[in-house]
């Protein structure tokens, strides 16, 4: 039977260049080895790709929804699993705890606290805003919270604080600065809570970070157009393929529109080409290519479209070596 085409793919469909998607892996896996790095699955979503990380050394991982835990736990990579987001509701946590997956949680107050304590949740981290106005107590509380969190009966691994206002600050100087601010309220916070873990970063400023203990990237692997204007060593590993359906004057209009793209960082990019707009189900560029050429357009944001699809394609050169699920999608 012969392999299957990257031509012979319905579009629109999502396209990872396996070259590039090893090299990342291999390029993040020297710069943070081990639990230096816990890789953050939201960026992906696949339990397939997540276990080319854990064969890599990484094996702990970061999570932000409990679908994406429990997907990870049952394709057995629940080793250490860190949900860095509050929740209300911790049963489906507790339930995987019971069942014997080290499951630690984000809280952030008295009422994340108990949430932990109600779903049977054993190990918690306290979650600490260093400057994005998002979830995080006040540096100055994390120690209450930490001996209120003791106080229920919960281990407390540390602190981990996200400096996301950092991660697209193009100027590599400028972001190294105001990640050592972020980190800086981190590490006092740190010094009040106890525990082993220091955990942020992201795929921005895993260079640069160096107080945190272990950083919580994952856009490395695939990467998007926004971090592939910061000047990191990582490759553009994922693509949206689509083809060329109407070329009616000076542009031409692809099958893929904004259902297939996170669009909150921008247009995708289309190599040698000026991307117009995107409309539901179309991408508008010049100049013009024929009716039925295929085109791989690079997404601004990775995270979200990776969510819009069901399925990668895993392909080198015209050849689809592999198809896998993005089986962590959904809540």
């Amino acid at each position: 039977m012969s392999a299957k085409k990257v031509a012979d793919l319905p579009t629109p469909a999502l396209v990872v260049d396996q070259a590039a998607l090893d090299y990342n892996i291999e390029v993040m896996a020297a710069a943070l080895p081990g639990a230096r790095l816990r890789p953050h699955v939201k960026a992906h979503k696949c339990t397939s790709l997540a276990r080319r990380q854990a064969q890599a050394g990484h094996r702990g991982f970061t999570c932000a929804t409990i679908r994406e835990c429990e997907g990870m736990v049952a394709a057995g990579l629940g080793e250490d699993v860190m949900l860095a987001n509050e929740v209300l509701d911790a049963r489906r946590l507790g339930a995987l705890a019971d069942a014997g997956a080290r499951l630690t949680l984000a809280v952030d107050s008295a009422e994340t606290i108990e949430a932990a304590v109600r779903g049977r949740v054993r190990e918690v981290i306290i979650d600490v805003n260093v400057g994005l106005p998002r979830c995080g107590c006040q540096p100055h509380d994390a120690g209450r919270l930490a001996n209120m969190a003791r106080d229920r009966g919960l281990s407390v691994r540390g602190v981990m604080g996200y400096e996301g206002h950092v991660m697209i600050v193009e100027d590599g100087a400028e972001r190294a600065r105001q990640c050592r601010e972020s980190m800086e309220m981190l590490v006092a916070a740190a010094a009040d809570v106890g525990g082993e873990l220091i955990s942020a970063g992201g795929t921005g400023t895993y260079d640069c970070n160096t107080w945190a203990n272990e950083i919580q990237a994952g856009s490395y692997a695939l990467m998007d157009t926004q971090y592939g204007r910061q000047g990191h060593p990582f490759r553009q590993a994922v693509f949206v393929l689509a083809t060329v359906i109407s070329s009616p004057s000076e542009w031409s209009v692809a099958d893929a529109g904004l259902k297939a793209f996170g669009m909150d960082h921008g247009n995708p990019e289309l190599d040698g080409s000026q991307v117009w707009f995107c409309s539901d189900e179309h991408t508008t560029f010049s100049p013009p290519r024929s009716v039925g050429d295929q085109v791989w357009l690079a997404p601004a944001h990775v995270d979200p479209t990776l969510a819009y699809h069901e399925q990668l394609h895993l392909v080198s050169d015209d050849e689809v070596l592999e198809t896998w699920t993005i089986d962590l999608r959904g809540w």
